[in-house]
């Protein structure tokens, strides 16, 4: 049973390092477009304020969490943009209110959850330490979309340890998610972390490997930007599907990015 405690931790860093970043921003820049269609600054936060909503009702009140869930089955392909647009139409400083004390309470809830418990979601039942893995994910993929709207490089750490974890757990959902039969051999994975560390999943011997930047990987399974522009290595067939499929978040298919200079 995994101790929740040190991811949980690096959410709460994680969240507090985006915090940063837009605390201090002003009505014009909450207003400025992301990568995302159709995504201000301020649609990315309320995104997150309320998938931390949605996962503190899942943790702390299931039948509430399952009405949400009827909710997205009657609206697969909007109910994630109105929850998003909804928040945004809050005033920058009601909604950065609404951010923080939602993630406090979810941060809360997560480190009070009882040894083994594990909690409803949009994809499989999810422990504490899972939950606070897909949040810390989350933030971190749409901090970066936030991150180009205000034209900042953000410098990767070793928290990405944990969505490498997610990327790698997630391969049978994204196969099957694309309505494909996951394949039966484990694939060897072999990352490099941002200090430097090689981080490797998966039996040594597999013949179908991925190799690169943990960075890299992380951008792909989040489909931050698009294979053609990062430095991963499949060797096999299947570890190539993979790479053209990987996907660590719930829901639908994503669309992924357009390679950089293609149009967009």
């Amino acid at each position: 049973m995994a101790d929740p405690t040190p991811v949980i931790d690096d959410l709460r860093a994680e969240t507090e390092e985006l915090d940063l970043l837009v605390a201090e921003s002003s009505p014009e820049q909450w207003a400025l477009p992301t990568p995302a269609p159709g995504w201000t600054l301020a649609h990315q936060i309320a995104h997150l304020a309320w998938t931390d909503r949605s996962a503190l009702l899942a943790v702390t009140d299931e039948a509430a969490f399952r009405a949400l869930v009827e909710k997205a089955l009657a609206a697969p392909d909007s109910f994630v943009d109105e929850g998003a647009e909804d928040g945004a139409r809050l005033a920058p400083a009601e909604l950065l209110r609404t951010w923080r004390s939602g993630r406090e309470a979810l941060e809360q809830a997560l480190r009070a959850a009882p040894p083994g418990a594990r909690f409803p979601w949009y994809g499989p039942p999810m422990s504490a330490a899972s939950m606070a893995t897909a949040r810390l994910m989350e933030t971190w993929a749409h901090g970066l979309d936030i991150a180009d709207a205000l034209s900042v490089v953000r410098t990767p750490t070793d928290r990405l340890g944990h969505v490498v974890r997610l990327g790698v757990r997630t391969r049978d959902f994204a196969y099957t998610v694309h309505g494909s039969t996951p394949p039966a051999d484990a694939f060897r994975v072999e990352l490099t972390s941002p200090t430097g560390e090689l981080w490797t999943y998966g039996p040594e011997g597999a013949a179908q490997r991925v190799t690169g930047p943990a960075l890299d990987f992380c951008l792909l399974v989040t489909q931050r930007a698009h294979r053609a522009d990062l430095a991963l290595i499949a060797t096999g067939p299947d570890a190539d599907h993979w790479l053209d499929i990987a996907q660590a978040f719930a829901g639908p298919p994503g669309t992924g990015r357009s390679p950089q200079g293609s149009e967009r």
